[in-house]
């Protein structure tokens, strides 16, 4: 890249064998359930995660949409992370789609949602003033809480929790491998307990386009109906999955080398006055910090600065900031970018 773009990990662009493989991809119609290429990455990604069956759509907003969809009907109810990304930054699809009910919980800073707040959304299925609750909805990472991945043990106590209570469990994994990755595990362990999963191929994994949706063949049946209302099938989709058999295959096991760069970025950023960062909470890619009232210039100004150096990051108001490294961020990157901002603050 020709700058350093360290605003999302969407930002990355496909690598060559990428490039590569789209040109030469085998493909037929998707919509007709024929396109070689989107089988195998099917396939391919059923397998990884332990489970029956998996469908390739377009985003992530539409993977967590076709899941929650799939598992609730209309005038249902799904509990979810009151700052997850279904629940924010979705544009309240399970409700606006499906006439489905958000129960919205707080997040915890481990990016847990505690199993009280999670029971206080049941509802009495008896009693008629009440919406049926159907789904459980994680995020792994939580996004919203620096990207913390949530361990094993953990999903294992929720899937438990809706085993109890006759819920379905659905993660939105839109960066699990990073989850997988940080706690040194596999996703098929770290989603076991799970009915469905979502995941992300252009986040972090350099994929230009496309999510997949995991679970039983029943679900994904079920699944793939959904996304046609949606507008989700796609014909010649092979394209897309060359890129996404690549992501699976290879991009998912070098993202230790994003945590590595994260965490180098946050100890240079914690010794630059004005700013306020706890390294120990950098687990992934992700790094939150702030700027204290008063410093040299804002995040806006700083910013600003930064894009004359080619350097882009991602200001969340005046005193707050957000930066995800990637595969295109390299050790020297973190170098160049850690000089600047300690020039122009210091």
């Amino acid at each position: 890249m020709n700058r350093i773009d360290l605003r999302s990990d969407t930002v990355t662009h496909p690598t060559p064998k990428m490039r590569q493989a789209m040109m030469e991809a085998p493909v037929g119609d998707d919509v007709w359930g024929d396109d070689p290429t989107v089988i195998e990455l099917q396939a391919h990604a059923a397998q990884k995660f332990g489970k029956d069956a998996a469908l390739l759509v377009p985003s992530g907003t539409m993977a967590n949409g076709v899941s929650i969809l799939t598992h609730c009907g209309r005038g249902e109810r799904v509990i979810l992370g009151q700052r997850s990304h279904a629940n924010s930054f979705e544009g309240g699809n399970p409700a606006t789609l499906g006439g489905i009910q958000p129960w919205a919980v707080p997040v915890q800073p481990d990016g847990t949602l505690r199993l009280e707040d999670v029971e206080a959304g049941l509802s009495d299925h008896s009693d008629p003033h009440f919406p049926y609750t159907k789904l459980v909805a994680l995020e792994n990472t939580q996004a919203a809480t620096g990207g913390q991945p949530l361990s094993t043990e953990y999903i294992q106590q929720v899937g438990s929790f809706c085993r109890e209570h006759n819920l379905k469990l659905h993660i939105d994994g839109a960066r699990i491998f990073n989850a997988a990755t940080a706690l040194e595990t596999d996703v098929a362990t770290l989603t076991e307990r799970a009915d469905s999963v979502s995941f992300c191929l252009s986040k972090g994994l350099c994929a230009p386009i496309g999510s997949m949706v995991v679970g039983s063949e029943e679900f994904i049946h079920q699944a793939r109906r959904i996304r046609k209302t949606l507008g989700g099938g796609m014909r010649q989709a092979g394209i897309i999955a060359a890129a996404g058999i690549i992501a699976l295959e290879e991009m998912s096991q070098r993202l230790a080398e994003d945590h590595i760069n994260a965490k180098a970025l946050a100890e240079g950023l914690t010794q630059i006055p004005g700013i306020l960062l706890d390294p120990a909470r950098v687990k992934t890619n992700m790094i939150y910090f702030d700027m204290e009232p008063g410093s040299k210039m804002d995040f806006l100004e700083l910013a600003e600065k930064l894009c004359a150096d080619n350097i882009l990051i991602c200001p969340l108001g005046r005193y707050s900031c957000r930066i995800l490294t990637h595969y295109w961020i390299r050790p020297e990157h973190v170098e160049l970018v850690l000089k600047r901002v300690r020039h122009y603050l210091s």
